[in-house]
């Protein structure tokens, strides 16, 4: 149904109603195919018409040609080939001639002389050399032929010798051809629209509904997705339409499930956030009661106060960590073409503050360049060099070199444990910190991967582990 807009009358929503509903079945499917059904019958019915109008031309110029030859049969009857005035006119009326002669060794017969005036020009017509292609194009000469003209046919005599010529003029072949196309026009329409009729009724139960059905689906989902509910239903159909179908079912389906689940996670991340606040509260007290337990002079308590005091920071760690990736958005990189030498230099210092024992090798060039944001590379690059150094313990080096697209962070650590590089980057993983809590480096990666590069092991081992950054415009190597 049409929406129409309302108006301040009646009268102009009876004007409006019927133009909006015609405008919109013009531009329907359902228009279109039955005016293309209509069109291909009529462009097809006129490729047929000119062959057929020039075998009807042929047809009209056989029978006058017939009809001349009956007339000079009467002729070879009488005597010495004459006959009266009187006869001659019937004879030439019923054969719906002008005149008839008879050539032979180039003499020229009148058999039935002209009674009235022959009108110009005349037309020329052997039907003896007379080509289908010629016979075409006369035909729509013939058609659009001015009026007055003479036809001059010639056909094969009595003998093969002889040639019979006819006069005829042009202007009955002209309007019965013209007759003969309105036929042809009018049986074309009856059975264009007749064909277009049957072809749109079967059109409109095969195709156009089960589209009618799969487009008004997509226009529910797109003007409200979060509210939708699932309509259409599979077909048995094994046709393009009968997949695209159950394709589109299959996807409402999923949405319609993500959207469910994604409704869900929001709930339990607004209780996961309320909880984290409380639960840092409560530790940031817990925190300063641990520390007056550390001032005691209890020896049993300053053994205990210690471990409580790492349990405490790695409560409070996680439940750090945990809002920071649930704010982590990759969408939101500011980037631009920035030189990175310094930018590595900071974030190094960042994370090496407190492994003073833990040396930093930067082998960028001061010229390199890359598409990058400043704040998401510091803080993958410091998070990186933070795990090397304490994976490293209170020894070793960290270097940073640049190659074709990426930056490689390479520590000279023991390398990672077996199993544990496939489940390094997800969230609350494996970590390779003993405080850790499986965050750091998902949250890299999608830092990263914001920055339209990417966060990867390269190789780990007992001589080490490197990290590779793929970077976006990477240039000055």
């Amino acid at each position: 149904m049409v929406n129409l807009p309302i108006s301040g009358s009646n009268s102009g929503e009876s004007n409006a109603g019927p133009a909006n509903r015609w405008a919109g079945w013009r531009d329907s499917l359902s228009f279109r195919l039955f005016a293309l059904t209509i069109g291909a019958i009529l462009i097809v019915e006129i490729l047929i018409f000119i062959p057929s109008a020039a075998n009807f031309r042929a047809t009209w110029l056989a029978e006058r040609v017939q009809a001349a030859r009956i007339a000079a049969l009467a002729i070879d009857a009488s005597p010495s080939r004459q006959v009266s005035m009187d006869l001659s006119s019937a004879l030439l009326a019923n054969a719906e001639v002008r005149a008839v002669a008879e050539r032979a060794d180039g003499v020229r017969y009148q058999l039935l002389p002209a009674q009235v005036p022959i009108s110009r020009p005349i037309v020329d017509i052997d039907l003896r050399t007379e080509s289908m292609g010629f016979s075409l194009v006369e035909t729509c000469m013939t058609l659009f032929a001015p009026a007055g003209r003479t036809l001059m046919i010639v056909d094969t005599g009595n003998t093969a010798d002889s040639a019979l010529e006819i006069l005829v003029p042009e202007a009955p072949l002209k309007e019965d051809l013209w007759r003969y196309a309105r036929n042809i026009l009018w049986l074309s329409l009856l059975i264009s629209i007749s064909t277009g009729a049957v072809i749109y009724a079967i059109l409109l139960r095969m195709v156009v509904r089960p589209i009618l059905r799969v487009t008004s689906s997509v226009e529910q989902f797109r003007e409200d997705p979060g509210a939708w509910r699932r309509r259409l239903k599979p077909t048995t159909r094994r046709d393009e339409i009968g997949r695209a179908q159950n394709a589109l079912s299959d996807m409402e389906a999923a949405v319609s499930e993500s959207f469910r689940q994604r409704g869900r996670l929001a709930e339990l991340g607004e209780a996961v956030a309320r909880i984290n606040h409380d639960l840092r509260g409560s530790l940031a007290a817990a925190q300063l009661v641990s520390d007056s337990l550390a001032r005691s002079d209890d020896p049993r308590v300053k053994r205990a106060a210690p471990r409580l005091e790492r349990a405490l920071e790695r409560a409070i760690a996680l439940a750090t960590d945990t809002l920071q990736y649930g704010k982590a958005e990759s969408n939101g990189a500011d980037l631009q073409s920035l030189h990175l030498k310094s930018i590595l230099d900071e974030a190094a210092e960042e994370g090496l503050a407190r492994h003073a024992g833990i040396g930093w090798d930067n082998h960028v060039p001061a010229a390199c360049t890359a598409t990058v944001d400043a704040e998401a590379l510091h803080r993958i690059v410091a998070n990186l060099v933070r795990n090397s150094a304490e994976a490293m313990g209170g020894n070793g080096r960290v270097a940073v070199s640049a190659e074709e697209g990426c930056l490689l962070l390479t520590d000279s650590g023991p390398g990672l444990p077996d199993g544990v590089a496939d489940t390094l980057f997800k969230p609350f993983g494996v970590t390779t910190k003993r405080k850790g809590t499986g965050l750091g480096l998902a949250i890299a990666r999608d830092l990263a991967r914001g920055m339209g590069g990417d966060l990867t092991i390269k190789r780990t081992g007992p001589d080490g582990t490197t990290f590779s950054i793929a970077l976006k415009a990477l240039d000055g190597l």
